[in-house]
């Protein structure tokens, strides 16, 4: 049994979106050569889902695999599998040049979720969200720290970040998404 708890323990702020954590998330970083045939069929056998291409997240069954550049992967799975999975992952590359880290409890996920999700993502990031579709991965910054963030859909947003700053996102995102802050692009 697992003593794992989330950043900031299922925070959770309502504005005209709504931003909440998305507790623990499993989250396992796969270097390696993305045209492999054996990271691809590691990253099936993880998630269920099929290769990635260049700043897309794919979903599978049990999981979702992100391209994060061209020799990473990001695998997100079921935080109580993330253990078992890095070691299936890592005996089924052991003759390849590939790495597979669990990083979970080094991140921080956030569900953002409203009509102007987009609006609420765009107040912070250089990204034209705006773009945006559903299953486009954007690694890039948000004020000041390193994140990503994917649309699930098109009023759902997931965004990972470090979880030495993960007070500091959900401020800011907070912030982003408060009432009364509504710019209607």
């Amino acid at each position: 049994m697992s003593n794992a708890v989330s950043a900031l323990q299922g925070a959770s702020f309502d504005g005209y979106c709504k931003v909440e954590e998305a507790g623990l998330v499993g989250m396992i970083t796969l270097r390696g050569d993305l045209s492999s045939a054996g990271v691809a069929k590691a990253v099936k056998a993880a998630t269920g889902a099929d290769m990635p291409g260049q700043g897309e997240i794919i979903e599978g069954a049990k999981g979702r695999a992100g391209w994060m550049s061209p020799d990473e992967l990001l695998l997100v799975v079921d935080h109580a599998k993330a253990v078992d999975v890095v070691a299936a992952a890592s005996k089924s590359l052991a003759k390849e040049h590939a790495l597979v880290v669990n990083v979970s409890d080094a991140r921080a996920v956030y569900r953002v979720t409203g009509d102007a999700v987009r609006e609420v993502l765009a107040k912070l990031s250089p990204a034209d969200t705006a773009a945006m579709v559903p299953g486009q991965l954007r690694r890039t910054r948000i004020a000041q720290i390193p994140a990503a963030f994917y649309l699930t859909d098109e009023k759902t947003a997931e965004l990972i970040c470090f979880r030495s700053v993960a007070q500091y996102a959900f401020d800011i995102l907070k912030d982003a998404a408060m009432s009364g802050g509504e710019v209607g692009v």
